[in-house]
């Protein structure tokens, strides 16, 4: 059902609006602050070029610009797919 592809990441945002305070008490705004990230990846398949977006939560580690990915998707729609 799903066939994997590699995929390039294309860019990555830093969502500034949405804060995760890391620590209990913080001395200023930005103390222990952490946020999440939204990543761009674009694949092929049979030629036809696809992007892909993924949400990556604070905290976890996020790939840099021009590394490449594994991406999923699906057999009968390539537009359909998991970045993993």
């Amino acid at each position: 059902m799903y066939k994997e592809a590699a995929g390039t990441v294309i860019s990555v945002k830093k969502q500034w609006w949405l804060k995760v305070n890391a620590k209990r008490v913080r001395l200023h705004a930005m103390d222990g602050a952490m946020f999440p990230h939204i990543v761009k990846v674009e694949y092929t398949v049979d030629g036809q070029t696809y992007t892909q977006r993924k949400w990556i939560g604070a905290g976890y580690p996020t790939p840099s610009v021009g590394s490449s990915v594994t991406v999923l998707y699906d057999r009968n729609k390539p537009s359909l797919a998991k970045v993993v």
